[in-house]
């Protein structure tokens, strides 16, 4: 393995992590972190949403010949991690355990170039992605259990499943509503076909979520700013319901439908997809 840049900077949420002079800092105070955990931190920061071995790492902080308890020393040096960084194993924000295998960085980093400025590593860039600049980053949200994340965004495909199945079940209704408007026949095409369409998009996140697919994060995010166009479009779903509901009801439900597309993204970034991990 090439050894770590020693002059290398890294930021990350509301710490910075200086090789330079070994110093993890939050917000600008120095947080208490050891010679050899600040080094795990520094050789998982060099490799952001990279799975890092026990291995790799057991070479990087033990020369060659060294007779130490590797398994022990790996467990304690990630534990001081986590406590430095205010982080948890059962729902990390920070470094993620892969069971049996290593850890992953799943934050985003940015590279601090010797000038000062930010470089956003390429995990970066695509964490943050569409609108990245003033949408919220993981280092951004809540800690919630990994349980209601992802029962929360399960939740939240099956209602636009059930909306899509609705309206194709109600198409007759839904054209006679639409028959008053201008270019009525476009308008209906395009429910009827982005319906059918949206089915297939929704049951592919399902069990993208529910079986853990390898990458879900950064496959949703890329194909986020297409969901929030048609997540957008499908917010004024409840005036499809005329027949059935008033106007003001409709409009209610149409402007909490508009927050659902960052919603999704939210639970995403905060661990929905992922296999909940432990130790």
């Amino acid at each position: 393995m090439a050894e770590m840049d020693s002059a290398a900077r890294y930021r990350f949420g509301v710490f910075e992590a200086n090789a330079a002079t070994g110093e993890l800092r939050r917000q600008g105070i120095r947080v208490k972190l050891n010679a050899q955990p600040f080094q795990m931190l520094m050789l998982l920061l060099a490799r952001p949403g990279e799975l890092v071995t026990r291995e790799d790492i057991t070479r990087e902080l033990w020369p060659e010949g060294t007779f130490v308890d590797f398994e022990h020393g790996v467990n304690s040096a990630v534990n001081r991690i986590r406590e430095a960084l205010g982080d948890k194993a059962n729902n990390p924000r920070f470094v993620e355990t892969v069971a049996r295998r290593g850890y992953r960085f799943v934050a985003p980093v940015e590279r601090v170039a010797s000038g000062g400025d930010a470089e956003q590593t390429d995990d970066t860039k695509s964490e943050a992605g569409f609108g990245g600049s003033f949408l919220a980053s993981p280092a951004d949200l809540p800690r919630s259990s990994y349980a209601v994340v992802q029962t929360s965004f399960v939740l939240l495909q099956l209602m636009y499943v059930s909306f899509y199945v609705g309206a194709l079940a109600n198409l007759a209704e839904i054209d006679e509503l639409m028959s008053v408007l201008p270019h009525a026949d476009v308008m209906f095409r395009v429910v009827e076909v982005s319906a059918a369409v949206l089915i297939a998009v929704r049951v592919f996140l399902l069990c993208a979520a529910m079986f853990h697919a390898p990458g879900f994060r950064e496959k949703f995010l890329r194909l986020w700013p297409f969901l929030l166009l048609v997540d957008l479009l499908w917010s004024l779903a409840p005036f499809l319901l005329l027949h059935h509901i008033n106007v003001g009801i409709a409009a209610a439900c149409t402007a909490l439908l508009v927050y659902s597309p960052f919603a999704q993204r939210a639970l995403v970034l905060m661990g929905a997809g992922k296999q909940g991990v432990s130790g």
